[in-house]
């Protein structure tokens, strides 16, 4: 019986392994194609094609082609968000958040052109800039759901499987969450965009982890002022 457990658990984590890396390739493509030949000009087949999957697999993952490049961290936004409420129960919940995100992140110093391409082709696409905006609105919603959840704050509104809703529902449920739970997910989230922006000009100095850990201790820390060099002075 424990053999049969163990197999099932391994084939498990093959197989969501195997759905993320499908998922990455064909976000991979897409942006790709979209950077080099504009988003107008990108296709469902041909970024099936050049993922090395069918049209029908894409639609697995997708529901549309412009999904792919908006709906680039569903999966991953779940994850965190579950990584939140089975975190250590002696962890604050901004320490639960950090972990959580950094979990997500480790790849990321390998993958930072793919970074800037997708910001690329953000910008010159207003439409999926708004849709991407919009998502990301939504995916902060849910982190503070889970960061109420964590505290003991939770609400029937935003329980089980947080799916989409309309915007009179997400209106309802930010007004379920308290103040906390929601300055928590807001800086979390900006601080994950900054700590990334920043890493991204300064590559040659420092680590994106080590970045990525600095931004945390200084929001943990009341977002003191540190300490200033020995010969400056205020001007």
């Amino acid at each position: 019986m424990q053999y049969v457990k163990e197999r099932v658990a391994a084939e498990g984590g093959w197989r969501e392994r195997k759905k993320r890396a499908t998922r990455a390739a064909l976000v991979e493509a897409a942006v790709r194609m979209a950077a080099q030949h504009g988003v107008e000009h990108v296709t469902v087949d041909a970024i099936s094609e050049a993922a090395g999957v069918s049209a029908r697999t894409f639609f697995n993952y997708f529901d549309s082609r412009d999904d792919v490049f908006v709906m680039v961290g569903a999966e991953s936004s779940a994850r965190v968000r579950g990584a939140v409420l089975d975190a250590p129960g002696e962890l604050s919940p901004l320490e639960a958040l950090r972990d959580a995100i950094a979990l997500e992140l480790q790849e990321i110093e390998q993958q930072h052109e793919l970074w800037r391409l997708h910001a690329e082709v953000l910008r010159r696409s207003p439409d999926l800039l708004a849709r991407s905006i919009g998502a990301h609105m939504a995916d902060e919603l849910h982190l503070a759901e889970a960061v109420a959840e964590r505290i003991g704050a939770g609400s029937p509104l935003f329980s089980g499987d947080r799916a989409e809703c309309t915007a009179a529902e997400a209106e309802q449920r930010r007004r379920a969450l308290g103040l906390y739970p929601r300055l928590v997910a807001a800086v979390a989230v900006s601080a994950v965009r900054v700590a990334v922006e920043h890493w991204c000009v300064r590559q040659d100095e420092a680590a994106f982890d080590d970045v990525f850990r600095e931004v945390f201790d200084h929001l943990a820390a009341g977002l003191s002022e540190p300490p200033r060099p020995a010969d400056s002075g205020r001007r």
